[in-house]
Formats: structure tokens, sequence, C-alpha cells
């Protein structure tokens, strides 16, 4: 090798990198060689890098050459020997071997380790070590001269390695294994792949070389010793036969030498399935029991083939191959139990056919085409179905019965008669019910052994046009029911009567031979015998003075005016007697009564209406129209009688003068409290007339000589009876000055002066009974504003004769 400048140590062993045939030769070897190596001391040579001078010394160059160079020394693991394991020797040139060098050791391990010999350079490990857990050491060697510390080399590095031994068995780190294959694989089908792992060193020696093979297993399974990939090593292994499989597989190192270690592990591998097996019935024939009772649609019974395989490749279709069974039944597959259920499709009969022959194909739905020379994955079975006789309810000879009758027929009238027949061989008698929990019952009754069905009581058409009842049928204890719908037919037992429910109305305009109204009439009973009607007045009545009827013939009738303008004054209401024939047989006639009211219409009596409805109408207004006017009208009363109320409220007393207090002579509809009233005029003036007097703010107006009237006689004492006196006089004489005084305003209101008298001889104080002039109004011309102010004329002319007398 080429020699290093730096560095001054030489190595005074060489370890052979040549293998050994074992470690026991390896270690032999190891020690032969150190042994030698410790007694060979090199002699120091001069090399290129020196000089040798006059007196025999050597001068040596600032950057000698070396003549070889070391970098690493091995050491065995796992050393059990009693003695510390010799590594190597460190020596120094400048090491004359007087012990003045000294050899120290520093890094990994150093002083723990791996010890050094201060004086011979020699390395023994104390320790037994594991490649496994560390491969090598790094360590730095030093020499110094003894007696100074001064160092005679720089400081070297170099690495221990730890030597392998095989001391670890392979092993399989994901083990036991599960592992599944196709049954009925070929040979050499690959399974599962296997991998062991050996601590060892595998670049040294064989100890990680790993070698598999076959513990159990064999002959269905092999493996690649090199690869562990296992394989099928029988042909058509059978899951059906044997389904799981246990593999045991060895790993061994020293590449299978003896001496090598070892380590198994587990496979459990299954077979899975696949559809090599047919569908198979236990047996050929089968046979059924079927009541002819059974319900369409609903099964009656179930078969089954057996299929070893698991899965959809046991699914199984079943069919009916033969038209007989085919047209009578079906089939179908219960997926969970994958049994074949045979369904009814029409109604079995015992009298008609006793047994039915099914011939029923089972089939595989998913086939594998690697099996098909196998043969056919289906089979087939035969089934024997008998028909039971069952005791069937009787059956009517219609499903639907609809009959008619008259009304008013007298009670036990023949309606009708319903058949049923027991369809057993036997022909048991039948017996015949009504379902008594039907209103209809009432009105019928059925004879128990005929079936004829008749009346309890008389029908009634308008009442009730239809009857649904329903008529069961009985043999022994079993019983069918049928509908039965009676139609109960008219006679014409109802009177026609006028069809009209709004108001005749007859304008005051009205001229001989108009049109009144046009009416019609309804009859109860059906159109065959109410379709057409006549209409006339009575004849026995006298002839009718203001109306007349003209039958139209066409089932209709006018009503015409006989007489020119009618008054709703004189006469509002009028009552006219019509009566009306229907066109049944025998014919029936019924007198209905109108009541014609008459109002003012429109011109010319166009419009039927009166006057005040007339105006709404022809004004187009609509009823959310009207109720917005009368709604503004409210507002503005209520506006109204609010300004009046404040304008009262506001009112200037009517005292003219403080002094005046006579004057207040003011409203005479206002009525007091009483004498508890504050708000009364105090009379203490008035009982004091001729004081008030001279205190008169008008003197314009003297009042007439006051009359002494003589009071009744009373109890009270006499200064009560004169202020009475005064008092009434008073007023009275107020009274005529404001009925002939017309330059004031005549305050015809009523106040309380919180007086009460015993009564009044000369009656009430209200003007309209007071003396005075009459009213010079005339009324008179009221009398020409109409039939519409006629009454006001009436009320003011019987006033004024009143007032007159």
């Amino acid at each position: 090798s080429t020699p290093r400048p730096d560095n001054s140590l030489r190595a005074t062993m060489r370890i052979s990198t040549t293998s050994c045939l074992c470690p026991f030769l390896v270690c032999l070897c190891f020690i032969q060689r150190c042994y030698g190596a410790s007694h060979h001391i090199p002699t120091k040579v001069p090399s290129k890098n020196q000089t040798k001078l006059a007196n025999g010394e050597t001068e040596v160059h600032h950057r000698p050459k070396r003549g070889w160079i070391w970098n690493q020394f091995f050491v065995l693991e796992e050393h059990m020997g009693p003695d510390a394991q010799y590594v190597g020797k460190l020596h120094s040139n400048s090491d004359k071997g007087d012990g003045s060098v000294r050899y120290i050791l520093s890094g990994e391990g150093a002083g723990t380790i791996f010890i050094i010999n201060e004086e011979t350079g020699d390395i023994h490990a104390t320790k037994s070590l594991d490649r496994e857990r560390k491969t090598h050491y790094v360590l730095h060697a030093q020499a110094l001269d003894r007696n100074t510390e001064e160092a005679l080399e720089p400081k070297s590095e170099f690495i221990i390695k730890v030597q392998d031994i095989n001391d670890n068995a392979p092993k399989f780190p994901d083990g036991p294994f599960v592992a599944t294959v196709p049954e009925m694989s070929e040979v050499g089908t690959s399974v599962l792949q296997v991998t062991a792992t050996d601590a060892d060193d595998p670049t040294y020696g064989n100890s990680a070389r790993i070698v598999y093979s076959i513990l159990q297993g064999q002959p269905y399974f092999s493996v690649d010793p090199k690869t562990g990939i296992i394989r099928t090593a029988l042909a058509n292994m059978d899951r059906e036969a044997r389904e799981h499989y246990t593999v045991v597989i060895q790993a061994k190192d020293m590449a299978g030498q003896v001496g090598g270690l070892s380590g198994s592990t587990t496979i459990n591998i299954t077979l899975t399935d696949v559809n090599d097996n047919p569908p198979t019935f236990p047996q050929k024939n089968y046979q059924l029991y079927v009541p002819e009772s059974a319900q369409v649609g609903k099964p009656v019974g179930k078969i089954k083939a057996n299929d070893e395989d698991l899965g959809v490749n046991a699914d199984i279709k079943y069919s009916i191959i033969n038209s007989e069974g085919a047209n009578m039944f079906s089939i179908s597959t219960d997926r969970d139990t994958r049994e074949g259920i045979i369904s009814l499709k029409k109604p079995l009969n015992y009298e008609r056919k006793k047994t039915y022959t099914l011939h029923i194909e089972g089939t595989n739905t998913h086939v594998d085409p690697r099996f098909s020379y196998l043969g056919s994955f289906k089979d087939t079975a035969t089934l024997k179905i008998t028909v039971g006789d069952v005791d069937e309810a009787p059956i009517f000879s219609m499903d639907y019965y609809i009959m008619d009758v008259y009304e008013n027929v007298p009670s036990g009238t023949e309606v009708g008669m319903v058949t049923a027949r027991d369809p057993d061989s036997r022909n048991s008698p039948v017996r015949y019910f009504l379902d008594s929990k039907e209103e209809g019952v009432r009105y019928f009754r059925i004879e128990e052994n005929s079936g004829l069905i008749r009346t309890t009581q008389p029908l009634d058409r308008e009442a009730m046009p239809w009857h649904n009842i329903t008529v069961m049928a009985s043999e022994a204890h079993i019983w069918l029911s049928s509908s039965l719908s009676l139609v109960v037919l008219d006679v014409n037992d109802n009177p026609p009567e006028i069809a009209t429910d709004e108001e005749v109305i007859v304008c005051e305009s009205s001229r001989p031979g108009q049109l009144i109204q046009t009416v019609t009439a309804v009859d109860k009973d059906d159109f065959a015998n109410g379709q057409r009607f006549s209409f006339a007045l009575p004849s026995q009545l006298p002839v009718n003075p203001n109306f007349t009827l003209k039958d139209n013939e066409d089932s209709t009738a006018s009503i015409l005016a006989r007489r020119r303008r009618f008054n709703h004054l004189t006469q509002e209401l009028y009552e006219l007697p019509i009566v009306v024939w229907d066109g049944g047989e025998p014919s029936l006639s019924g007198t209905s009564t109108l009541t014609l009211r008459v109002c003012p219409c429109q011109s010319y009596g166009k419009v039927r209406m009166c006057q005040g409805e007339a105006f709404l109408s022809s004004a187009g207004l609509s009823t959310g129209a009207l109720i917005a006017i009368l709604l503004c009208i409210v507002i503005l009363l209520a506006i109204v009688v609010l300004f009046i109320t404040l304008r009262r409220s506001k009112k200037e007393p009517l005292i003219i003068s403080e002094e005046d207090i006579r004057e207040n002579v003011v409203t005479y509809d206002d009525e007091g409290g009483g004498e508890a009233d504050t708000e009364a005029f105090d009379i203490i003036a008035l009982r004091n007339p001729a004081a008030a007097e001279e205190l008169k703010f008008r003197r314009d107006v003297r009042p007439e000589t006051r009359k002494h009237v003589d009071p009744p006689r009373s109890r009270r004492s006499p200064s009560v009876e004169l202020d009475e006196v005064d008092v009434h006089e008073f007023i009275k004489q107020r009274l005529v000055e404001a009925d002939m005084d017309t330059s004031v305003p005549p305050y015809d209101s009523l106040q309380t002066y919180a007086y009460e008298g015993q009564g009044s001889p000369t009656g009430s104080i209200s003007p309209l009974d007071s003396p005075g002039t009459q009213s010079e109004q005339d009324y008179n011309y009221l009398d020409d504003w109409g039939p519409e102010f006629q009454k006001l004329a009436e009320l003011y002319g019987e006033a004024e004769s009143d007032v007159t007398t």
C-alpha cells in the first residue's frame, strides 16, 4: 500500500484476511500470527527522506515517508476466554526499547473495553463484544517521551472492527401467516412468500446465508429454498374434501450446512371455493298434498337441491319445465335457504282434476367454464301434487244482483230471487240470509230455503231511491256472500208545486196585459211522471180583478196584470193562488199561493225591483262602495256632533247683564239634578220681584199688569205661599214677553230652577202651550208634492185642526 507521510507508527502485526474453514481454525491462525508478530522488531532503515552524516548519524527531513501503514485491527465477538483477548501492538520508530517511550490510547472504549500497555504498546480487549450491537470502534494512539511528555509522534487514528461469528439464528418477524389458494389449482400455483432475517454479518462468511425448507405440509405444498415462495405441490386439491392446511417452513443459515442455526414459522392455508360441484336433488321423486281451497299466489310447498359449493357458486335457479305444471304452478328461489318455493297460479278444483305432475329443474346461476368437463351443472326431479277435496262454500249464480220494485207497494210484495249451489260433489242444500248489520234489512226479508226476497214495509222512492243489501248463502258451517242492489221504481204520488223562492214584484205603473212574472213547477217524482206541467187559476174562486194567468204549454205560466196602475199606499201585498197539474198517470195537482208586492219601479216597469233597490242597482254601486259611502256619512255626522258640542261648551252665558239676573230664562230641555244641583240658577232674586224689576237691563219691554191668582190652599206658611205665587206669575210674564217679542231669539229651552211646586193651575210653561198668536205657516202645499209627502201633509193638517179646536 502507499505509505502515509504523517504516520510515524507502524503495525507490528498483520492479520490475514484469508477466511478459515471454521471459527476455531480462525482463532488458532490469529493467535499464531500475533505471537510471531510480537517477537518481530522491525529494523530502522534509512529511507529516501534521510541523509547520512559523516559521524554516522542521519538527518531527518521535514516530511519523511513511511514504508507501509495500517488502518484497522480485528477482534472476535463473543470471546468467552478467561484472559483478555489480544488485539494488536503499537510501536514507534523512536522507541529504543529502553522504556523511554509511553504509549497512550484514547477514543471509543479506551480504558474500559480496550487497554494498552504503556511500555510495550500491546492492546487487549477486556470484555466480550457483540457485533450486532456495535460493529467497530474508532480510537486514537499517541507516543510520548516519558521524561519530557513531549509527543514523539503525532496522534494517529485507527479502527478496531468486531469480527462476526454465527451467533444469531434466522427469524420470521411477521409470522405466523394466513394464506388462501383456490381449490383445484394447478401444481406450482403460488400461495405465499415468506422471508426470514438473520442478524449476522451477510458480508462475512455464510453466517447470514439462509436456506428454506418445508417441515410440515407435504405433499400438498412445497417451498423454494432460496426465495421462500410456497407453491401447491398436489393437483386437484378439493375444498369439499379438505379445506384447511397447516404448513411449517424452516429457515437455516450457513447455507444449510451442519452447525448452522435455524428458525421456523407456521402458515395456515385455506382452500377457497370454486364452482366445481353441480346441484343435485337428494331424491328424484317427491309428493305434495295441496287442498283445493289453497289461495292463488300463496306458497303451497317447497323443494331443495343440494350444492356443496359456497356463496354464489351454490346459487340455484329453479324452473318447471313441463307445461302441465307450469300452467297451474310457479316456482321461485329463496335467497336465504336456496329452496324452491312452489306457489299456486290458478284455483284448484278437486272435481275437475285431482293430480298434477311437475318436472322441476335446478341450475347453477354462475357456471365456471374451466370445469365444464365435469358435466352440466343442473339436475331434475319430479314432483307429484295431489289435490285435496275441501268442503267449499256455495257459489251464487251471479256475483252481483240488481232488482227493482215500485214504491208504495204493500208489504210482502215479491222483489226477486237469488240462487246459489254447492260446488262439492255432495251438492248439499243451501240456506239464505240477509246481513243484519245493514240498514236495508228492515225493508226486505229473504226466504231461507228458496232465496225469494220480499218487502217488509212500503217503500218511498223520494226518501231512498236505492237499497244495497248483502245476501249470504250457507252450506253447513261455510257461507258466501253476494251483493244485491234494489232500485225503487217511481209512481206518481207527489203533487207538483210552484218553483219560486223569490218575491214577485208588481210595479205601480203596470198596464193591463203586462207580464208580471213567469213561473215554473217542481215535482219530487222522476222525469217520467213530472216532466210536463199545466197551470190555471182556481175555478171555484171568483175572477181575480187584478191578475190573470196564462199557460205557456211548455211547463211554464205567465202572470199578467188585469188593470192599470197599482198603489202600494192603498194596498201593498196581493195573494194569487195557482193550480198546477203534472203529466203522470194518474195526474196529480197542487195549489200554491204566490205573494205579490206592489212597489214603485223604474220607468216602464222593465226592471222588477223597487225604486230604492233600482236606484242602487242602476248606479252600479257595489257592496263595498255602499259600505264606504255609509262610513263617510257616519264620520261626517260624528264631526258635526263634535263641532256642536264644542260650540256649546264655549257658548257665552245668556245673561245679558250681571244686574238683571232674571234674564236667564234659557233652554227648557235641560233637566237639573234637583235641589242638590249646584249648577242651577239661584232663585233668591226671583223671590223679590220688586227689587229685580228695577235691575232689568231692557227697559223697552214692560210686562203687563200681573193678575193675582190665589194659589190653592195648603198648610204651608203664608210667606211660602206668597213666594210661590210671585215666582209663578214672574215666569208666566216672561213667557208672554218671549212669545210677543220678535226682536229677541226664541231661546226655546227649559231651565230648571231647583224648584218643585205642587202643580201649576195654568198648565205647562212650554211655548207650544203658551198664549200668543198662531203660526201663520200654511201646509196645504204639501198636498201638491205628490204621494211621497201625503203622510206629512196629513200629520200637519191634523195638528193644525187640533190647534184650531
